[in-house]
């Protein structure tokens, strides 16, 4: 076994993870803390940034104890984040100056319908919308009256990754582009903080850490290279080392993140999709992505067992849904926020279309696995059609790329194949990659691509006429579901 490891910081919404690799991508040591979320009032969702800080400082001590290695066994240290979460701290004592709001919160819904959509999007590729830092910013700065201040640079912005810079490296305060990407404030196309924007959502240059790639050394905590900052859904491609254009992945959680490898050229969605900054590697070239958001993937297995009662476990699901051959007629369109991508219709609600006495548990198990796979088609035909590319194979990761069932859905609904990673680690593997190229750890992509085994693959198995035929019943559902909302 190698002597020299590469230590991930994967900082999540409700945990932070550390993981350390070795040289094959052999996961040497995981240990994993949990940090409470804060829900002051409807809508609202904060972090304390200074308690997350603390953690991982633990953190980072315990991978190494637990691997038995010091500090100077340690090549590189890369970060991969939760996006859009919006810290403000003071440069001088360096603590917070307010909770950190979560890229989950709604409170800025009114400074959100105040902005010009087209130009932001033109600018940014991003659809404007609370999930994303500008507003938080500019709210933060309002409602603590700190706007003076963060003109003379005495109040700094960043999401977790420049925070985690800064006290990983005593002050520097930089961000990659990937996170710049999805503050609203980046021109896409310059990678670098846009004047009009800027003015536009009154936030103060002086506040703002300077953009740098995803891989190079940022500075140095206990002597070892901070080399990598990249957010989680792009790690997560990474380090499916989707390097190509057209290859794409799938991260199914509480909810679902796709995306695609577009190439070094911005690819503009006009199928209801987000263009993002995939990554970039140094003076590399950066390579952009487009990405589809599923709003409700595991959680509408969790309701299926807490809600409804039907199942004790959320794995008993997929041992339900097999019971029976085809979901009956059933078609369940979870739309309990409304629909994310590509259709992006907040006012749809969820809707259970062709309920009939024939109808079992079974029948709707199957459905709300269905559900999933169908979401992910409607993502992925978007792309295609915006890319002027052809998806020929997913590559999947996250807790629900456990279910067997599943994964044969996504195969036959895509009619393409599903793969699934032997590291099932991705996104904190995808931070590790980056710190390790920029170190020379690894020496480029192919060697990266070497370390990738498969754990799981399923082809589609579906005829094309009853794909065809079901994806069209599925669609009424979705119409149902926009159509109840009226």
């Amino acid at each position: 076994m190698s002597d020299r490891y590469v230590l991930a910081i994967d900082q999540g919404t409700t945990s932070t993870r550390c993981i350390l690799f070795d040289r094959k991508a052999t996961v040497v040591s995981v240990v994993r803390g949990e940090h409470p979320q804060s829900y002051p009032k409807p809508g609202w969702v904060e972090h304390d940034a200074a308690r997350i800080w603390r953690d991982v400082q633990r953190l980072i001590r315990k991978a190494l104890r637990e691997a038995g290695i010091g500090f100077s066994q340690v090549a590189a240290i890369g970060i991969a984040n939760q996006r859009e979460t919006a810290v403000l701290w003071d440069r001088v004592s360096g603590q917070p100056v307010a909770p950190a709001i979560s890229w989950q919160d709604v409170r800025t819904e009114e400074l959100v319908s105040r902005v010009d959509a087209s130009f932001v999007r033109d600018k940014t590729g991003l659809t404007p919308a609370t999930y994303f830092s500008a507003t938080k910013i500019q709210w933060l700065l309002d409602e603590h009256g700190l706007r003076e201040r963060a003109e003379r640079g005495e109040v700094l912005f960043g999401t977790m990754d420049s925070w985690l810079i800064w006290n990983l490296t005593g002050g520097s305060h930089l961000t990659d582009v990937t996170n710049a990407s999805r503050t609203m404030l980046m021109d896409l196309v310059t990678l670098d903080w846009d004047v009009s924007l800027l003015s536009a959502f009154d936030i103060p240059r002086a506040m703002l850490p300077s953009i740098r790639s995803s891989a190079e050394i940022y500075g140095y905590f206990e002597g070892v290279p901070i080399a990598a900052a990249i957010g989680d859904q792009q790690a997560a491609l990474f380090g499916q080392t989707c390097f190509a254009p057209g290859e794409a992945k799938c991260t199914y959680g509480t909810g679902g993140f796709l995306l695609m490898n577009t190439g070094s050229t911005p690819v503009r969605s006009s199928h209801g999709l987000i263009t993002t900054v995939g990554y970039r590697i140094g003076d590399d070239p950066v390579v952009y992505a487009l990405e589809g958001s599923i709003a409700t993937a595991g959680s509408l297995v969790q309701w299926f067992r807490d809600g409804l009662g039907l199942i004790s476990t959320a794995s008993e699901i997929e041992t339900l849904a097999a019971t029976v051959s085809d979901n009956g007629g059933c078609y369940i369109v979870p739309a309990f926020s409304g629909l994310f991508a590509p259709y992006w219709r907040s006012e749809a609600r969820g809707v259970i279309v062709g309920l009939t006495s024939y109808i079992t548990k079974a029948h709707l198990a199957r459905a709300v696995l269905e559900a999933t796979a169908w979401q992910t088609r409607d993502v992925v035909d978007a792309m295609n059609a915006d890319s002027g590319l052809t998806l020929t194979a997913l590559s999947v990761d996250g807790g629900m790329t456990a279910d067997n069932l599943l994964m044969q859905f996504v195969a036959d609904f895509l009619d393409v194949p599903v793969v699934r990673p032997m590291v099932a680690e991705t996104v904190s593997l995808g931070a590790a990659y980056a710190a390790g190229l920029a170190v020379g750890y690894w020496s480029d992509l192919r060697d990266l691509r070497a370390n990738r085994h498969r754990a799981g693959s399923w082809a589609p198995k579906l005829a094309p006429d009853r794909r065809a035929a079901e994806y069209t019943s599925w669609r009424r559902a979705v119409d149902c579901a926009v159509f109840y909302s009226r």
